[in-house]
Order: structure tokens, then C-alpha cells, then sequence
């Protein structure tokens, strides 16, 4: 099947839900765990090293699954790339899912000692893996099934994943906090309850992924025998320079989306120099993720309308307007304030996360596009969200203060805003593997290469 032609428009319905659906539950596990580190598991697991220090551990934790993504891109792109995008989706869901539930049976550092740490990094490890390998699956098969005029709007399907996730996650737990487990009851069991629900949604994203058709794309792959021997090193080889500046694009929109979804703004305006209550915290942030998710929606819409670049150019003004006024309204104390603050935050975070997987797919040729993009996305995740709630509550002891936390926002959007600068909008290019040649030259602005410039066979078995 050609991407020309594209899949029947039920198809494609199928495979928009199969993918928010799957990337929910992928996000909603992983936030969980963030949420969990915003306000518990100082006290859980890391306790013996004292209030600051057990925080900072407990965000730590956090970033270090980050560190392990790229060897899930590695092995998901490989694979990918190989043997097709449905069977990695399917197998990143079912592991983010075991490792999810596990966390929910593990022992605290009261009844186990050092070893109930270790595990909980262990499993956050594998967490870290399954999330490297599961957006660049989940976004090329929405795309690459696509309308090259609605590639925008069917990449953002995938994109919504996160802030549902976030929103499922904060939900779930302010239920918690609030009315099924609240004050102590919630340190000592009621954390665990959304780590086991992860099991129940797992089940029905597995059956919902199953279901969809594999990606034309990949078919055309396949039928051709083209597939790259080893698709990392074609990657490298070829557009090394390219997977450095996508993250870069990436590394910004994402050191200001853990500002929440990292736990650093729960655990911040529920802490003392803030004092909301912590339900109401997770209900504002939940809040916050409902207006992300309108507006990355929105900003795939608007990236089939007025192109990827330009969307990204509005996404990225409107988030460094948003660093500093965002910190400012949570210091006032005001529920209201931090409403406001939620919203014109998750403006700017929907708007530059929304193109940005039409933009990664029409990015990288066919042949090493589930490489090149869920690399990218990993790399990018590592120099932006990794650390970032790490970073930002080491600034807030350091400094008394939240400006040098908006400052550190401003500077990684404007490395951003200048990566995305350095790319051509290639909106509308066949993704076809029949037209490998023109996909590769032309990503940066400068390359003035023309199609023939790249017809250097794949290497294949």
C-alpha cells in the first residue's frame, strides 16, 4: 500500500484511538510514579537521608529512568525498523505496565532497608526503557497511516497521550488523597492503589493495539526487503547532526512539562513556602492538563494549517512568557492564582508539543524514521525533563527563591526555539520508501542538496 493512498479512513480511526489510548496508559504509569516521588516516596523510601536530601533523592529517581530511554529507542528504533511499529508497541505497553504494578507490592525502606530503594530503582529503570521505545512507534503509525494534509492533527492523537496521562494520574491520585485514603492513610497504603489500577488498563490497551493494522509505510518496507541491516548505525552515519538538533527542539518543551508532570510543582505549592493543600495542588494540576490537552490538539490542527515551524515558533513564544508570571502567581498562596498559573503555562506546553510529531516523521526516511525519531525523543527527554524537577527544587534551596528556576526555563526554551529555527518544514513530503532520495537531504535549512545527492543504496541484508 502506498502512503500516497494512505489507509481507509476507519483504519485510521482505529489506529488514532489505539495510539492515545496506548500512549495514556504508557504516560499515566510513568506520571504516577512522579507523582509518587513529588510526595511520598521521600518519606517511603529514601527517609533516612533527611527531609531536603530525601527529596532530592526521590526526584532524582525520577531522572534516572530518563537515562535509560535511549536504550529503549535503541532496541524499540532497531526492531522498529526491522520487524515493524505494531509489535514494539505491544511489547513497550505490557512491560511499562508489570514494571508500574510491581512498584504498587513493594516493600518501604521501614520494613525492608536499603533494598526496597534499589528495587524501586529497578523497576523505574525498566519504566525508563519501555517509555524510550513507546512515542516513536505510537507516532508513526499515526502519521505514517495519515493524509499527508492531516498528518498534523493524526500526530497529535499520540501526543495526547501525556497530558491525559498526566491528568489520569493527578485524578486518580487527588481521589486518593482526598477521599478514599486521605492524611496518613495515603503514606501507608493509599499510594500503592494507582500503581495496581495500571494493571486494568494495560489489559485494555494490549487488546486495543492488537486490533490495528501494521503501518503502510513499514508494509511498503517489507514487501521491498529494504529494511536496514543495522538502522542505528544508517542513522548516525547519515544524520547524526539531525538526532542532536530534534532533541533540542524536544529539550525545552520538556524541561517545562516536568515542572508538573515531574512533580516539582505538586510537591513546591504543597510544601511550606507555599502551603496549598496537597489535594488541591493535584486538582489544579489536573486541571492544567486539561488545557494542555486542548491545546496540543489544537496545535496539530493548526500545524496542517500554517505549518509545523510557525506553530512551533507561537508554542515556544508563549511559553517563555509564561516562565517567570507562572512561579510568580503560585507564590501569591491564592488557589485561584495557581489556577491561572496552570493555564497559561499549559498554553505554551500544548502548542510546542503538539506538530512535533508530524515534524519528527517527516524528518527521517523511511528506513530509519522509527530510529531516528523515538532516538531523538529520547535524547531530548535527557537534556530537557530528566533532571529539571531535580534542578529546579536544587535552585529553590539555593537560591530561597523561584526566579532562578524561570530563568532556567527561559534558557532552555530559547535553545529550543533556535533548534527548530535550523529545520525546513517538510509538511506534506512522502513518507514513502520510494522516496528514501528526497527524504534524505533537506532536513536543515541550510542543506541545499537536491534529491540525487542522496541515492547511495540502503544497506540491506
Amino acid at each position: 500500500m502506498s502512503t500516497s493512498t494512505h489507509s481507509s479512513k476507519a483504519n485510521q480511526r482505529r489506529v488514532a484511538f489505539a495510539t492515545v489510548i496506548g500512549t495514556t496508559v504508557e504516560w499515566y504509569d510513568f506520571f504516577i510514579y512522579a507523582t509518587a516521588a513529588g510526595l511520598v516516596f521521600a518519606q517511603l523510601f529514601f527517609e533516612p537521608a533527611g527531609e531536603s536530601i530525601g527529596l532530592l533523592l526521590s526526584f532524582a529517581s525520577v531522572g534516572i529512568s530518563f537515562l535509560f530511554r535511549p536504550l529503549g529507542a535503541f532496541l524499540a528504533g532497531h526492531y522498529g525498523d526491522k520487524i515493524g511499529r505494531r509489535a514494539m508497541l505491544v511489547m513497550t505497553l505490557v512491560l511499562m505496565g508489570a514494571a508500574t504494578t510491581l512498584i504498587g507490592f513493594l516493600p518501604t525502606y521501614a520494613t525492608a532497608g536499603v533494598v526496597a530503594p534499589i528495587m524501586l530503582l529497578l523497576l523505574r529503570i525498566l519504566q525508563g526503557i519501555s517509555a524510550g521505545g513507546e512515542w516513536g512507534g505510537a507516532v508513526l503509525m499515526a502519521v505514517e497511516h495519515a493524509p499527508r494534509d492531516r498528518r498534523g492533527r493524526a500526530g497529535a492523537f499520540p501526543q495526547l497521550g501525556v497530558p491525559l496521562g498526566l491528568l489520569l494520574a493527578t485524578g486518580v491520585t487527588a481521589l486518593m488523597t482526598g477521599v478514599i485514603s486521605p492524611g496518613a492513610a495515603f503514606l501507608e497504603w493509599g499510594w500503592r492503589v494507582p500503581f495496581l489500577l495500571s494493571i486494568v488498563l494495560i489489559v485494555v490497551g494490549y487488546f486495543v493495539r492488537r486490533a490495528v493494522d501494521e503501518s503502510p509505510v513499514f508494509q511498503e518496507i517489507a514487501a521491498a526487503k529494504k529494511q536496514p541491516r543495522v538502522p542505528i548505525v544508517e542513522l548516525f552515519r547519515r544524520h547524526g547532526l539531525l538526532v542532536i538538533v530534534a532533541a533540542l527542539i524536544f529539550a525545552g518543551n520538556n524541561a517545562a512539562g516536568y515542572m508538573a508532570t515531574g512533580g516539582f510543582i505538586p510537591s513546591y505549592a504543597s510544601g511550606p513556602a507555599v502551603g496549598h493543600e496537597r489535594t488541591d495542588v493535584l486538582v489544579a494540576v489536573t486541571y492544567g492538563a486539561a488545557v494542555w490537552l486542548a491545546f496540543t490538539y489544537l496545535a496539530g490542527y493548526l500545524s496542517d494549517r500554517i505549518g509545523r515551524k510557525n506553530t512551533y515558533f507561537l508554542g515556544f513564544g508563549a511559553q517563555l512568557l509564561a516562565c517567570f508570571p507562572l512561579f510568580w502567581m503560585i507564590n501569591t498562596g491564592s488557589l485561584p492564582m495557581l489556577y491561572l498559573a496552570m493555564t497559561i503555562f499549559a498554553v505554551g506546553l500544548g502548542l510546542a508539543y503538539g506538530p512535533q510529531a508530524a515534524l519528527y516523521s517527516e524528518m527521517f526516511p523511511a528506513s530509519v524514521r522509527f530510529s531516528g525519531v523515538s532516538i531523538s525523543y529520547a535524547l531530548g527527554a535527557i537534556l530537557g525533563g530528566a533532571f529539571a524537577p531535580t534542578i529546579a527544587t536544587a535552585l529553590v534551596q539555593a537560591t530561597g527563591g523561584t526566579d532562578a528556576v524561570s530563568l532556567y526555563l527561559v534558557g532552555m526554551t530559547l535553545i529550543s526555539l533556535v533548534a527548530v529555527s535550523l529545520v525546513r518544514d517538510r509538511s506534506g513530503i512522502d513518507l514513502s520508501i520510494h522516496n528514501q532520495a528526497e527524504q534524505e537531504v533537506g532536513s536543515f535549512v541550510f542543506d541545499k542538496r537536491t534529491a540525487h545527492a542522496a541515492e547511495e543504496p540502503i544497506r540491506t541484508p
